[in-house]
């Protein structure tokens, strides 16, 4: 698919906004391997071939497993995740496609198990933000396939 613009170039303060939601993300406390996890399941969800690709980069340079990267789609299913992620990939899920009735309370509880209020806020934001990202790339055909992980392969 042919890319339709180039969102960063033509407006450079909506991306420095984005940029700034993104560095909020990275300071809120959730491990980083857990943000790509959850980036990743968004990025499934809404088919952004252009964050997938990315995240999945990060994901592996951080030391994130293929097993894991190729059953992310089927979490519930697969007995690799430990509860807390499962938990914040069904709150990813939930929060990514709000139904008519909302962010179920069972899920509700569930994440808070796992996350005080301010992970829990602090992970809403980020799924958010890959959210916002997702749309940009998608809406845009942003180029896929360019891009390179600058973290250190484990």
């Amino acid at each position: 698919m042919k890319e339709r613009l180039n969102y960063q170039t033509a407006s450079p303060e909506a991306m420095q906004a984005m940029i700034q939601l993104e560095k909020q993300v990275h300071q809120g406390g959730i491990e980083e391997s857990l943000l790509e996890l959850v980036k990743t399941r968004a990025s499934q969800i809404n088919g952004c071939a252009w964050c997938l690709d990315m995240h999945t980069k990060d994901a592996r340079a951080r030391g994130e497993t293929e097993q894991r990267l190729y059953l992310l789609s089927a979490w519930r299913e697969a007995p690799c995740f430990t509860e807390r992620e499962r938990a914040a990939l069904l709150w990813t899920e939930l929060v990514t496609v709000i139904g008519p009735h909302g962010v179920e309370d069972a899920a509700y509880d569930e994440a808070r198990k796992h996350f005080d209020e301010k992970s829990l806020v602090n992970l809403t934001l980020a799924i958010i933000a890959i959210n916002g990202w997702n749309r940009l790339n998608v809406a845009f055909r942003t180029k896929v396939g360019d891009y390179v992980s600058p973290h250190k392969k484990h």
